[in-house]
């Protein structure tokens, strides 16, 4: 993920997840924990907005905090942070290549020129354990295949003029939606922790472009938008004889307004700081046709120590719908989405970044 500031790419845990104050929610959180640092700590404000922020800030020493804990080197000080210099990885070996995710995952490959795009695929899945079928990886706005069609010969890095610290964009695609694909469910349940009841939440945010039409949750049971109910959610289906709760949501493609573009579903905790606390945990999204096929990641080992999870887009490009993996921490919950939004505003941003033909490509790449 790209720093707006300092231009850097980094992990996306080096980027907050909390707004420093209640004014700077106006805008996406595009500075890495670094930037606005040093912005308190020099100018007073945030590096985003202006607005003034003192030493004292909550926020501000949770940042330090985290940095303190990223990069144990990095002190409370100015000359301190600028005498380390990380890369995005850790390495600042002058002869490798970053991979890098739509959501700011990155990783480090040693570079050479000879080395097929096949085995590069393979390296990416042991250590993103993302299936080497469903990469898609983009230089320089030019998908790098294992072979070109109808040539058995496998290419190579030097092929595609690919040079030493260049970074190559990895996009996921999980599934193309058919075109007589019509009912998708996402379903979340869980037992109530040791002590009390707590409750987890499934939304669906509905965009058109970057604008947020309405949110589907417990509350909001219906989407409004078109002549039917698109979306619809269950609210809780609660068994307290058992200690267990589920969350169903419905959306019926066809239904869906030809303006909506983008759905984006989250899970979020409504009272917890975070999901880790909820036992069984249980995540699907299917194709109400085929519910042993999923469509998402459930893995939630490396995201139970947030508080909510973005967990895919429902995207639609060129009149057709694909399901994109997401899976990104975030803040936020029914009781204020602001963070949530926020989060999903960055992750969109960063696909705008990546050139439209990139993506475009990218898209007419894969199918089933």
């Amino acid at each position: 993920m790209k720093c707006h500031n300092c231009e850097e790419e980094k992990l996306s845990k080096e980027f907050p997840h909390e707004h420093l104050t209640d004014k700077c929610k106006k805008h996406p959180l595009l500075h890495c924990l670094r930037c606005v640092t040093k912005s308190v700590r020099v100018h007073q404000k945030c590096s985003e907005c202006g607005v003034e922020v003192t030493k004292d800030n909550k926020q501000f020493k949770q940042y330090i905090e985290t940095l303190e804990f990223l990069f144990p080197t990095v002190a409370d000080g100015e000359d301190a942070i600028q005498a380390e210099s990380l890369s995005p990885t850790g390495n600042n070996s002058e002869s490798e290549i970053i991979v890098t995710t739509l959501t700011g995952e990155c990783i480090s490959v040693e570079y050479n020129p000879s080395q097929t795009i096949e085995n590069l695929k393979d390296m990416i899945f042991k250590l993103l354990e993302t299936p080497a079928v469903n990469n898609c990886l983009l230089y320089n706005g030019t998908e790098l295949k294992v072979r070109e069609d109808h040539d058995q010969q496998l290419k190579r890095l030097k092929d595609y003029d690919v040079q030493p610290n260049s970074i190559i964009y990895l996009l996921v695609l999980l599934y193309e939606v058919p075109e007589d694909f019509d009912d998708v469910k996402f379903n979340l349940s869980w037992e109530y922790p040791n002590r009390g009841i707590e409750f987890l939440d499934a939304s669906v945010f509905l965009y058109k472009g970057s604008k947020v039409l309405e949110i589907v949750d417990f509350r909001n049971k219906n989407s409004k938008a078109g002549k039917a109910p698109a979306v619809k959610h269950s609210g809780d289906v609660r068994n307290d004889d058992e200690r267990k709760c589920h969350q169903t949501i419905d959306v019926s493609m066809k239904s869906l307004p030809s303006s909506v573009d983008r759905l984006a579903f989250t899970l979020s905790a409504f009272t917890s700081p975070d999901i880790s606390k909820f036992r069984n945990l249980s995540l699907q999204f299917y194709d109400a046709r085929c519910p042993r096929k999923q469509l998402c990641d459930d893995k939630m080992d490396e995201v139970a120590s947030s508080q909510a999870v973005v967990m895919c887009f429902l995207t639609k490009t060129n009149k057709k719908w694909r399901v994109v993996s997401v899976k990104h921490p975030s803040r936020g919950n029914v009781l204020d989405y602001g963070p949530l939004k926020d989060t999903i505003a960055s992750i969109v941003q960063r696909e705008k970044g990546i050139e439209r033909s990139k993506i475009s490509l990218f898209f007419d790449w894969f199918s089933l």
